[in-house]
């Protein structure tokens, strides 16, 4: 279900990012004229950007990156955490594929770094997104303004406390 992206990939990751559907809770759609001509005929490849991968077409991306120390929303003082990222095709909600492929590449981060935290914002507006941080296990660390709304701030662990 998850893979690196593909040169086939290009159209979907076009129609992703400037889908209004998509653009709701994140700035809006980008201007698809613009985002034609900025990405490339093979999308990049690096750790921690995956695509969803249904049936041989792609439905949705994943990231998991280093969370710019600039932004509110941390949960150590030096900042850099892992942060959980995901986008889906408006056909591909409400089918559960983000919950398992968010899933996936949770136990592929603990794979490759044990016991780090993850941390996740979400505009809490963002009902679907708020039910799928729940359902990871991300608990709530703080809400604060960001980008005119609401944004909820959690973290996950692979580390379950002993106590």
């Amino acid at each position: 279900m998850l893979r690196e992206p593909e040169a086939r990939d290009r159209t979907a990751i076009i129609e992703l990012f400037t889908s209004p559907e998509v653009g709701t809770y994140i700035g809006g759609p980008r201007p698809r004229d613009e985002f034609e001509r900025a990405v490339p005929e093979v999308p990049r490849r690096r750790p921690g950007l995956f695509v969803v991968d249904l049936d041989g077409a792609m439905i949705g991306v994943i990231t998991l990156d280093r969370r710019d120390a600039e932004r509110p929303g941390h949960v150590r003082p030096e900042a850099g955490e892992i942060e959980l990222g995901y986008m889906f095709l408006p056909e591909a909600w409400g089918c559960g594929y983000a919950t398992e492929a968010c899933a996936a590449a949770l136990d592929w981060f603990t794979g490759a770094l044990p016991g780090e935290p993850v941390v996740l914002c979400t505009q809490t507006a963002n009902d679907r997104s708020m039910r799928l941080a729940a359902k990871l296990g991300f608990t709530e660390v703080e809400r604060f303004e960001e980008y005119g709304a609401e944004q909820w701030f959690g973290v996950w662990s692979s580390v379950t406390p002993s106590g």
